[in-house]
């Protein structure tokens, strides 16, 4: 855990940034408690890579922004760092300019994207779905390459939930006209 304390208290997002990490080591902190987070596979990244293409070609020109991880989305932003929620989603949609940082997001951004992997099935599925939702996330997407479909969410004034399976196409609320083959996603 590199010089993460070992204080048994709940975190800051001030805290968390003055933690000094070995290479690669990752954390989140879900409401002041941190969460070690394992490198993703290989499968996880093609289809990283293949979504974030597909999202950065519709954007082109477009106010929102399509940022990959890793990437620091404190979903619940205090100017003073009191804030102790930072999560790093694959993938985050942000259309309102004044959410991103320099340090990163700042709050919640329109869609999180998150390709699940053996280590963060059930975080993703139970703890984050109502976090992004009480965050004001408009849209979740939950990525599944073992299984290849996608539980897409929306929140907002539009609650809805949908399967997407391999043969289907993938459609956006929050971006109208954005439409994804997923025969091309998990077909990597």
């Amino acid at each position: 855990m590199g010089a993460l304390p070992k204080e048994d208290r709940l975190f800051t997002y001030a805290d968390y940034k003055s933690w000094e990490l070995a290479d690669g080591e990752r954390y989140e902190l879900i409401c002041g408690e941190a969460y070690a987070m394992a490198a993703p596979n290989t499968r996880h990244q093609l289809i990283l890579a293949e979504l974030l293409g597909r999202f950065y070609v519709y954007l082109e020109g477009k106010t929102c922004k399509v940022i990959p991880a890793p990437f620091d989305v404190r979903l619940f932003y205090e100017a003073d760092e009191s804030d102790g929620t930072v999560v790093q989603p694959d993938i985050s949609v942000i259309c309102d300019k004044k959410k991103i940082g320099e340090e990163g997001g700042r709050g919640a951004p329109d869609i999180v994207i998150e390709i699940l992997s053996p280590s963060n099935t059930v975080r993703e599925m139970k703890r984050k779905l109502k976090l992004y939702q009480n965050a004001g996330v408009r849209e979740y997407w939950v990525v599944d390459g073992d299984n290849n479909e996608i539980e897409a969410y929306q929140f907002g004034d539009s609650l809805g939930f949908q399967v997407y399976g391999n043969d289907a196409e993938i459609s956006s609320v929050v971006l109208p006209g954005l439409r994804i083959k997923l025969a091309q996603v998990f077909g990597v």
